[in-house]
């Protein structure tokens, strides 16, 4: 007998029972909505075996492992599918997305939205037949045999045995891939399934090898999840912001520095309000505003250890015979700046924040406007403190990222990621961070989930995935607690006993990008910023040419008092005028006509509601003016 530990209550099975008949022990419902398992932390498929005392997990479509499964299952029935409508086509990759999936195919000819059609029809076959998906394993010989003719499969296939990686493969009737899983017990459990585009996709990213077609989609347990999704997918490409971004002249992306965004006025003003306000709050929590070179030498970041952890996506050059990189993170600046001076256990905590431009390579298909980029603003901040700070500190940094992301409403959850394989560091100090930042979170009160192995190369992180108004979750905030830097760059204060000590460093954004945040926020508001925000904040129409002069004035008025404000005098009509204002978004249009001027007020047209009434000038001052003090939404 074995010992299987569920949520806390510890059952009793008989050795090599399954994760899919405990499953059904516990109930019919929760083995028909099971969708893959966790042993001990593992994710695995629901006809694992369970040999030994474990604790074990059933994942649902409600979690984000059980999605996985169903969304890579699904990828292999759309794939056996293209199979059956083209027998020559050879196969890439086909993950699992964070919605959905996609799959890289080579078939006879280029695939297109017109085979969609086809294609779904053929996996609704495969679904109706509800095939076992069986998991085996196999050596190298067994492979090149079985993914003869393809050369992508036997591609990856002489890689994995390379790297010494245990070789598996799955199979659903007529269709073998090459997987690691985890995947459903069966197809017959993909009810709703969507194709939703094709893209062109070079092997492996590279550019210099076979173009592919990208085919992306989607399923569900249930046909309204379906129709749900696919009204937001609706709504949010009435909000893409590079389509929103263009018709409000906030920025433009050029093929002279494709993912280098261009800010225009519009955009700059936007831009510049964030990083005001980033640096009000920063300066009421204490810290101070630094800046450092956005290229250094080789030499710094070998020492800091990007240089091999990170080298793939830096910019490098040369500078009189030595080795440069321009910056893809701020933190090795920020211990050269702690360094400046002796420090003292009275200094600390040191908080220094810095909005430092930096660089990272991406590809140019993973290039998406404002939200993947080469080059962005990155809002951070570096806290050195003693061990004893730490709680503390931690605590600080999530009330502000939470006065941040209410102030725009958002709401949020927290993801704790844990030690990755690729680490610096003992796994004493790793243990030690992550039980701080744990710890913080508990104090707080706060609700979190474990990512198992995702941390940052030299510490664990706090990541915050905001929801936005439809829906979407975005990774823009992370607390990450590191112990090795300091000890990289040998870092010091002294102690109240008099000694020399390491410090403990918390990286931390708020915005993460603000280039990205900026994206997020134009979705998010679809445009339509709060007042405090918005580019142009009040624009004055007036009905005729007599009144102009007095629409001229109230727009003066207005920006002396600190107001974006301008002025429509153009020979266009009212109606004409007012329509293009709505459609800028701008917050408040004044109508001003004769009766306006005699009497010193106007009519007010909000965006909030169309009719504003009409009101004396100053008093529409000072509720504008209240209305961006207080940054109301």
């Amino acid at each position: 007998m074995i010992q299987v530990t569920l949520k806390g209550d510890k059952r009793q099975f008989e050795a090599g029972i399954t994760a899919a008949e405990v499953a059904k022990s516990i109930g019919a419902g929760l083995y028909k909505a099971a969708c893959a398992a966790k042993v001990d932390g593992e994710a695995c498929d629901l006809r694992t075996p369970l040999e030994k005392d474990c604790t074990l997990e059933i994942m649902t479509f409600d979690s984000p492992e059980g999605q996985h499964a169903f969304w890579h299952t699904a990828a292999h029935v759309m794939a056996q599918a293209v199979q059956h409508l083209f027998p020559q086509a050879r196969f890439g990759i086909g993950p699992a997305l964070e919605n959905g999936w996609y799959y890289d195919i080579k078939a006879e000819r280029p695939l297109t939205t017109g085979d969609f059609e086809a294609i779904e029809a053929e996996m609704k076959k495969i679904i109706k037949a509800d095939l076992p998906v069986e998991k085996r394993f196999i050596t190298v010989e067994e492979g090149r045999a079985l993914f003869a003719g393809q050369s992508y499969k036997l591609e990856l296939l002489e890689e994995y045995a390379e790297k010494g990686w245990q070789l598996s493969v799955y199979t659903q009737g007529d269709f073998t891939d090459l997987c690691a899983g985890p995947h459903l017990m069966s197809t017959g459990a993909l009810k709703a399934v969507k194709l939703l585009k094709v893209a062109a996709a070079y092997w492996r990213g590279d550019v210099q090898r076979d173009s592919l077609d990208r085919l992306y989609g989607i399923a569900f347990p249930k046909a309204s999840q379906l129709e749900d999704y696919l009204h937001m997918l609706e709504e949010a490409q009435k909000r893409d912001h590079r389509r929103l971004g263009k018709e409000l002249e906030l920025f433009t992306l050029m093929e002279e520095g494709p993912g280098f965004p261009f800010f225009l006025p519009k955009g700059m003003i936007l831009k510049n309000e964030l990083i005001d306000y980033w640096r009000e709050i920063h300066r009421a929590a204490g810290y101070q505003e630094i800046s450092t070179p956005v290229m250094l030498n080789r030499a710094l970041w070998e020492r800091s250890g990007h240089w091999d952890h990170y080298k793939k996506n830096m910019y490098t050059t040369v500078i009189d015979d030595t080795d440069f990189a321009i910056k893809p993170m701020n933190c090795p600046g920020g211990m050269l700046v702690y360094q400046t001076k002796p420090r003292s256990y009275r200094d600390l905590p040191l908080r220094m924040g810095e909005l430092g431009l930096v660089h990272r390579h991406e590809l140019s298909g993973a290039l998406h406007g404002l939200m993947r980029v080469r080059c962005f603003t990155q809002d951070d901040a570096h806290i050195f403190m003693t061990p004893e700070q730490i709680k503390d500190e931690i605590k600080g940094v999530v009330k502000l990222i939470d006065q941040v992301y209410s102030l725009f409403g958002f709401e949020y959850h927290i993801e704790l990621s844990t030690m990755p394989e690729d680490h610096l560091g003992d796994e004493a100090a790793w243990q030690q961070a992550t039980d701080g930042l744990r710890a913080a979170l508990e104090e707080l009160g706060r609700e979190y989930t474990v990512n198992e192995g995702d941390g940052a190369f030299y510490g664990p992180k706090l990541d915050f995935h905001l929801v936005d108004a439809i829906g979407r979750t975005w990774q823009c905030g992370t607390i990450q607690l590191d112990m090795q830097l300091p000890e990289r760059f040998e870092l010091e204060y002294t102690g109240e006993d008099g000694l020399k000590h390491r410090p403990v460093m918390i990286h931390r954004v708020v915005f993460g990008s603000i280039e990205r945040f900026i994206g997020i926020l134009i979705e998010h508001f679809a445009g339509a910023f709060p007042t405090w925000l918005a580019p142009e904040q009040v624009r004055v129409i007036p009905i005729a040419e007599a009144h102009q002069a007095y629409a001229r004035e109230v727009a003066q008025t207005l920006e002396a008092a600190g107001v974006r404000a301008s002025a429509d005098c153009r020979n266009e009509k009212m109606g004409y005028k007012i329509r293009e204002g709505q459609l800028q978004k701008v917050p408040y249009m004044l109508v001003v006509g004769a009766k306006e001027m005699e009497d010193g007020t106007v009519s007010v047209r909000a965006r909030k509601e169309e009719n504003g009434g009409v009101k004396p000038l100053e008093e529409f001052k000072a509720q504008i003016l209240q209305e961006i003090k207080t940054k109301a939404r």
